[in-house]
């Protein structure tokens, strides 16, 4: 196998996938029809064509009112069925999905309904298709932290549903300082914690995300290349990097993913990964990443075999589940 035939078939963790950025057009409107919901679109074809997007932010405009048609647990479930069966097929084994309670608690969606919803696919998906993965509760940044304690107290009752807490939305003007207190009760509750951070903001941000909330990841870290001494302390410590290519090119982090630095993070050794971020509106799942990735970049076998390990490294499964998974990494690697 060459190097995008062993990206194809390869085992992976992903471990940067927004559920709600799975959303596909198609089951939007079939939503919208289940819950009497009026979208502003005339058809899924035009609702396809607004995917034009100039920065995150107008992206998070029309991914807001696409998660508007979410009201019942089924709808819950079934986007992220959805999203597992495109798992499936791109040979995802273990997968850690962001959700976003904010979103739908603003608009009177209870807790209870979204986390029954997702967790009820995610165990349909561990017994069906072998998929084991996780969910990872997010609070948006645009929103004040006096915000985000309310949503993490909402959501304790159903601790046993989630692994842990993340942070996402405009990372323009809301760096991770805003949250240390949060993420600080987070960490104390015994709960993981990953921040997006060097998106579209500087590398400051992701120095904040390391050392006020002692983040366990960063999603994202693309700004990482700007600062020399964040490369340095990247290599030491191997915080795993969450790299979503085809967004960074869908909003203009890039202007070309042939001018992408996740081979020049790679090669300085620091812990990255491939994933596809909010897939239905940046134009693919996590094949897709990885082989567009690999022909812009010209990655090797052994860089796509190195980002595979990479992700159930920086995945948070027990070490016998890593091992396993690492074991079928090698042995897909060897055919």
């Amino acid at each position: 196998m060459n190097a995008i035939e062993l990206a194809r078939a390869i085992p992976k963790a992903e471990l940067h996938i927004h559920i709600e950025g799975s959303l596909e057009p198609e089951l939007i409107f079939a939503l919208a029809q289940r819950n009497g919901v009026a979208l502003a679109y005339p058809g899924v074809e035009a609702l396809r064509a607004a995917y034009a997007f100039t920065d995150l932010q107008s992206f998070l405009d029309l991914y807001y009112a696409g998660a508007s048609v979410l009201r019942q647990p089924q709808d819950f479930h079934d986007m992220a069925w959805a999203y597992f069966l495109r798992a499936q097929a791109d040979h995802v084994i273990h997968a850690e999905l962001f959700f976003d309670p904010q979103t739908h608690t603003a608009r009177g969606v209870p807790m209870a309904v979204l986390i029954e919803g997702l967790s009820s696919a995610c165990l349909r998906a561990a017994q069906e298709l072998g998929i084991s993965s996780a969910l990872i509760l997010c609070f948006l940044r645009h929103l004040s932290e006096a915000d985000a304690f309310a949503t993490l107290d909402a959501a304790l009752p159903y601790r046993e549903h989630f692994i842990g807490v993340g942070l996402d939305s405009s990372e323009l003007g809301h760096p991770p300082q805003k949250f240390e207190r949060v993420f600080a009760r987070c960490r104390a509750l015994g709960l993981q914690v990953v921040a997006h951070a060097g998106e579209e903001g500087p590398p400051e941000y992701m120095w904040q995300a390391i050392d006020l909330l002692k983040v366990q990841r960063i999603d994202h870290g693309v700004a990482a290349l700007q600062d020399p001494l964040l490369m340095a302390e990247l290599a030491h410590t191997r915080l795993p990097l969450t790299v979503c290519p085809l967004s960074n090119l869908k909003l203009c982090v890039v202007k070309d993913l042939r001018e992408h630095p996740l081979k020049t993070m790679l090669d300085a050794g620091l812990c990255v990964t491939i994933n596809s971020d909010d897939p239905a509106y940046f134009g693919g799942y996590l094949n897709a990443n990885f082989e567009q990735t690999v022909a812009a970049l010209d990655l090797t076998r052994e860089d796509v075999l190195q980002l595979a390990r990479n992700s159930f490294e920086a995945s948070f499964i027990g070490a016998e589940h890593r091992a396993a998974c690492l074991a079928r990494v090698r042995e897909v690697a060897s055919v």
